[in-house]
């Protein structure tokens, strides 16, 4: 691709130097027949002789010297309190007494200038990974959602029409207050790390047993979509440091893997799937019923995994990303 500045592409470059170099044509001429300046003609003629056709490609336009360029001390002091204090660049301009474009500048270059690019934890800059096929890597983890009472739950019917639909929905427990409860709905979740295909189930705990089974029924329909999955990366939960977890992986021939304990970034892409599944399913609509939120779940992975648009994918499905598997076009 030619330079964005530049008057001539690399074969139109060429055409002209030929004309000069071997064909005898005056620069000037020729610079009119391909609307230049005489110079550049002359330019691309003395690339010609010297370099050949090598001579034509593009070059970077950035100097060799840059002597006003932000010292270095300066740019590790203006990192420094992006990273540390989360400052924008007026704020940091008037602590280091500089221009706040010059600060701008710096932090475009180091790639820090959007706050959204740095760990809310550490201020690191952000390293996103991605493994290098479906199935390298799956992610598993466990995210909990109150179960709605019969006639909806006060996040659409208020506190007060909530209590009632609690009062009046058979079957609940009650705790030492005398008031039902409705329990919790654990949603197990798995995710593909190159997809990001996703497979969920809904159990009433997280025990191994229960971890178990979702992982090998996951790995069964993941099978089935043609992926053969190597890894899978949880966290410290008790289910997930059993034996029964170890001796499920070791069956089904998976490398387990765990996050570093107080670090969930590590398992970050699944962590941003429950939100997108808290938003796009569990609190999407007034449901009348837990059962009615529970059976909508399957047309809503479908959804996902099929339809909606996602935005590491380039605006395309997670199930695009299963097309091209080894082996599928051999």
């Amino acid at each position: 691709m030619s330079h964005p500045n530049a008057a001539l592409t690399p074969r139109a470059r060429l055409r002209l130097a030929r004309l000069v170099v071997e064909e005898d044509w005056p620069p000037a001429e020729a610079a009119k027949m391909f609307m230049v300046a005489e110079k550049t003609a002359r330019k691309w003629a003395d690339r010609y002789r010297d370099e050949g056709i090598a001579g034509m490609a593009d070059r970077s336009s950035r100097p060799h010297h840059s002597p006003t360029k932000t010292a270095e001390p300066v740019v590790r002091r203006i990192v420094a309190l992006r990273w540390r204090q989360r400052l924008g660049p007026v704020q940091i301009a008037g602590r280091l007494g500089i221009p706040a474009s010059t600060v701008h500048a710096v932090l475009v270059r180091c790639r820090i200038n959007r706050l959204t690019h740095l760990d809310r934890v550490t201020g690191e800059p952000l390293r996103r990974y991605e493994h290098p096929h479906p199935g390298s890597l799956l992610h598993v983890d466990v995210t909990k959602f109150g179960n709605i009472p019969d006639g909806g739950g006060h996040r659409y019917v208020g506190r007060r029409q909530g209590a009632r639909n609690r009062r009046a929905t058979p079957g609940l427990s009650r705790g030492t207050d005398r008031n039902p409860r409705t329990g919790t709905a654990f949603v197990h979740t798995v995710i593909d790390d190159h997809s990001p295909v996703a497979y969920a189930e809904i159990h009433t705990d997280e025990t191994a047993v229960t971890a178990t089974g979702v992982l090998k029924r996951a790995v069964t329909w993941f099978a089935h979509h043609g992926v053969t999955v190597e890894r899978v990366l949880s966290d410290n939960g008790s289910c997930y440091r059993s034996h029964t977890w170890q001796d499920t992986c070791t069956d089904l021939g998976i490398t387990p893997k765990r996050t570093r304990p107080y670090r969930p970034q590590t398992n970050g892409k699944i962590e941003r799937f429950h939100r997108t599944l808290a938003d796009g399913w569990a609190y999407t609509r007034h449901y009348q019923s837990e059962h009615e939120r529970r059976q909508a779940l399957p047309d809503w992975i479908h959804f996902y995994n099929h339809h909606r648009a996602h935005s590491a994918l380039g605006g395309q499905p997670p199930i695009t990303r299963l097309t091209n598997l080894p082996g599928h076009h051999s």
